[in-house]
């Protein structure tokens, strides 16, 4: 198994405190929050009182100051394993750094309290019914009016969608690339919230479609140059996909530890079923895919924390862990035989899980798009 070297003393102190907390005031309330299809509120603001939210906002608005990007990691990787639908790392590492980088004092001071002590949870609104991957061609409109800008459209697939307090939506101002950042609270008139949508997995996670009526949003709710979205979003999109590689990452790991437990205990024709060579062979070819993963994740990490990260880079981070994160689960499956395929299995819930691993964040297709082209291989610089 590789020895990861990515972490200090403080981070691994850090571990534990989440790791205590997340085995007391999540983990035994996962199986209620997926019959209900969301993530309690009180858990989101006992993990604001314990810090875990946005930690890198400055101790004014009530953070810690404290910007380094692996203690997100870490609760990635101590709670998307065993309770996936609770999205902090959208919360902290997606929607979070909009505000803390592009918002203004006042748009700081109004809101980022709120998103530290977890009464206000976050959400972006970029996806639509039309167009998933593709942003260039949002079709949510926000009109300049002046005093205000006007908001309609709709948005779908929308992660933390029931829950969320503020939503950062995505909508064109203009021609070409021209997209705003705005800034929707809820409660907005004409702002309105669809169905909590029946999904394949991660059935905790309240994810729902998005409606925009003639929703006035006032100029102080504009993130950054309203014409400059686009650009802003493609910035952020590197941190999302190596969170995603993470949180991908720990889920395989833990598929593949339970498994070894699972094949350690159960036994057919007299012996543990890990001791047969196909059991043997399978783990050792997991086990090789895994170290892959978490060393080519963890350099990554290193090129991200020196702000040297490039987005061809990130992609292929999504891409490899993603497609490992699937493999490994279905290998896992097929070695719980017919428990695997049971969901009072974990391993049954961690596969479907998976699957939408390939497709957030960008699908996998996209992602080899964007390695291709930085390749050079892209047609448009032929013509």
């Amino acid at each position: 198994m590789l020895k990861r070297t990515i972490y200090d003393e403080e981070h691994e102190i850090f571990r534990q405190t989440v790791r205590k907390w997340a085995e007391a005031e999540v983990f035994p309330h996962g199986e209620a929050w997926r019959e209900q299809g969301c993530v309690s509120r009180e858990a989101w603001k006992k993990a604001g009182d314990q810090g875990f939210l946005c930690m890198y906002a400055d101790e004014e608005y009530g953070g810690l100051g404290l910007d380094d990007f692996r203690y997100d990691m870490i609760l990635a990787e101590e709670i998307n394993p065993r309770e996936p639908g609770f999205f902090i790392a959208l919360h902290n590492r997606i929607v979070g750094p909009y505000l803390h980088k592009m918002g203004t004092d006042e748009q700081k001071k109004r809101f980022l309290p709120g998103v530290i002590s977890g009464d206000t949870v976050l959400a972006i609104a970029m996806t639509e019914p039309g167009t998933g991957s593709d942003l260039g061609a949002v079709k949510t409109r926000a009109v300049d009016m002046g005093d205000h800008w006007v908001l309609n459209g709709s948005k779908t697939f929308i992660s933390n969608g029931k829950l969320a307090g503020l939503v950062v939506v995505a909508a064109r101002t203009g021609d070409g690339h021209q997209i705003g950042l705005f800034l929707v609270e809820d409660g907005m008139e004409g702002f309105s919230r669809g169905r909590n949508l029946k999904k394949m997995g991660l059935a905790s996670q309240d994810t729902a479609e998005l409606f925009f009526d003639d929703v006035k949003v006032p100029k102080e709710n504009v993130l950054g140059d309203p014409h400059e979205g686009f650009r802003a979003m493609m910035m952020n999109l590197a941190e999302e996909r190596i969170m995603g590689a993470l949180g991908f990452m720990a889920r395989a790991e833990y598929a593949f530890d339970i498994t070894m437990d699972y094949i350690t205990e159960r036994r057919a024709f007299g012996q543990p079923i890990g001791t047969f060579q196909n059991s043997r062979f399978k783990m050792a070819s997991m086990r090789t895919e895994l170290d892959a993963g978490w060393a080519l994740t963890d350099h990554l990490v290193r090129e991200h924390l020196q702000g040297q990260l490039s987005a061809e880079m990130a992609a292929e981070a999504k891409l490899f862990t993603s497609e490992v994160e699937g493999r490994v689960v279905d290998e896992c499956v097929q070695l719980h035989g017919g428990a695997g395929y049971m969901d009072e299995y974990e391993i049954s819930r961690l596969y479907s899980d998976a699957r939408i691993s390939r497709i957030y964040a960008g699908t996998s297709e996209i992602m080899r798009e964007i390695i291709g082209r930085g390749l050079g291989l892209d047609e448009r610089r032929r013509n």
